[in-house]
Order: C-alpha cells, then sequence, then structure tokens
C-alpha cells in the first residue's frame, strides 16, 4: 500500500542507531506515524522538526501497519519557530492537542488550522487569537462544541458577555446577571459582535477553553494540562505588553469544578 501527501512534523522519536519514527498531521489521513531510515542524518535532521512542511510518501504491506515514510521539504519553519517563546511553545501546545485526537483520523478543519497558526506563531495578537480558535475547534472536533453565537436563555445575539459552565452555550449580560459569578466570561472578539483580542480578552477566551478542556478531556483521560500552555500563554501576554496574562486557574477560582 501507498500514499502520498503533504503533512506537518508535530515531533520525532529516536529509533535504532540511525531511524526516527516521525509523527504528521495530514489533512485527509490525520495525525500519522511512519518509520524514516536515515532520518537521524545530517541531511533529514532538520526537515524532521516540528512545525516543517513537507511531502510524505508512505509504503506499508498492509493499511495496519506502521509503514515506512520518505520525506521531502516543502517549507521548513522550525528555525523561525524555535526563535520565539510563542513559536516554541506554540507548536508543542498545537501537536500535543492534536495527540488528543485518534491516530489516522481524518480532521481537515484542524489542519487547515494548523497550517494557518504555523505561519503566525511570531505575532503574538494574532497567535493568541489563532490558538484559542484551535481549541474550541478541537473541543468541537472531540464531540465537546460550544455555543458561542445565541443566548442559552432568550435566544438572542446581541450582547453576549457570558458562557454557562453546564451547558457550554453563551449568555447575554441581561440574562446572566444573577449568576453573573457563576458564569465563564465570553470574549468579544469570540462572539457575534466581534471585538478586540486584547490582553484580558485573551485571559478570558484561555480560562474558558481550559475549563471545557479538563472538564471533558482532560479529568476523564485521566492527563494532565500539557505543560507547554501556561508558557505559551505568559509569552503572548509579555509580547502583548502585558505583565502577564492572569493564570486560568485565578480566573476560574470561583467556579465549580
Amino acid at each position: 500500500m501507498e500514499w502520498r501527501e503533504q503533512g506537518i512534523v508535530l515531533g520525532v522519536r529516536k529509533l535504532g542507531e540511525t531511524s526516527v519514527v516521525v509523527e504528521l498531521m495530514t489533512r485527509d489521513r490525520g495525525r500519522h506515524l511512519g518509520l524514516v531510515r536515515g532520518g537521524r542524518s545530517r541531511k533529514q535532521q532538520p526537515v524532521l522538526q516540528p512545525g516543517n512542511q513537507v511531502e510524505a510518501t508512505w509504503h506499508a504491506r498492509l493499511d495496519e501497519h506502521m509503514g515506512t515514510m520518505t520525506i521531502e521539504p516543502i517549507e521548513l519553519r522550525a528555525a523561525r519557530l524555535m526563535e520565539t517563546p510563542v513559536g516554541l511553545h506554540g507548536i508543542q501546545l498545537l501537536a500535543a492537542h492534536l495527540r488528543l485526537l485518534p491516530e489516522r483520523d481524518a480532521h481537515p478543519r484542524l489542519y487547515d488550522g494548523l497550517k494557518i497558526i504555523v505561519d503566525h506563531l511570531d505575532d503574538p495578537v494574532q497567535a493568541g487569537e489563532l490558538v484559542l480558535r484551535f481549541e474550541i475547534a478541537l473541543l468541537e472536533e472531540l464531540g465537546f462544541g460550544l455555543d458561542l453565537e445565541t443566548c442559552a436563555a432568550t435566544g438572542t445575539r446581541d450582547n453576549l458577555v457570558y458562557v454557562s459552565p453546564k451547558s457550554g452555550r453563551a449568555v447575554s449580560a441581561e440574562a446572566g446577571l444573577p449568576w453573573h459569578d457563576k458564569l465563564l466570561a465570553l470574549p468579544g472578539f469570540l462572539g457575534a459582535t466581534g471585538g478586540r483580542a486584547d490582553a484580558a480578552a485573551l485571559a478570558d477566551g484561555f480560562a474558558m477553553t481550559r475549563y471545557f478542556l479538563a472538564r471533558h478531556v482532560w479529568s476523564a483521560r485521566a492527563i494532565a494540562e500539557p505543560p507547554s500552555r501556561e508558557p505559551l500563554i505568559a509569552a503572548i501576554a509579555r509580547q502583548n505588553g502585558a505583565a502577564r496574562l492572569p493564570r486560568d486557574d485565578e480566573v476560574l477560582a470561583d467556579l465549580p469544578g
């Protein structure tokens, strides 16, 4: 069996003296592993770095086998990504998120999002918003989508400022006022009215996605939050001119677990 497709390198691990197992995210075949013979050579090592765009040719006798890959470079982004904390932590976090998905399950929306994000991780304003939207899309792909377009109580699309931690649905300022201390904040740029993704809005957004990822994904699988997430959020804050974004657990301190 054989296929040929572009992919983005998520990671590699050594195998034997000269080979590696490469982990790619592809559009049509999802997250896919393959053995690259000679992957530890001077020629191949710079290509097999997280964030790089490559073209992979996969061979295997049976579809269920891991198979072997030959890799050709298309766009080498890794050196640029490693130059900044946002780029370095960003690609690590995106890879960790994608590992929540079953291997070889196609998720073209997430692949397309990943491809856009890795080209903008040198811009902290765009990077923060794009990574946050990626986490929202990831929740949806995992079956825990949020409804941020209409108020859960009234159906209105206006003045949506909260998110219900129980339903994952938006709530308007008026409907949520009596329970405002029990609701998550909805950043304006994620709602129907739009707005600027400033440091405060990003803090609210990352706290919101953390709540639902922790509730539905990390806790359910008995795994920890990716260690690259908080450093990425801190790096985005610094490059946006904020001293720091509040930690998610500070923002969520008064909410039910």
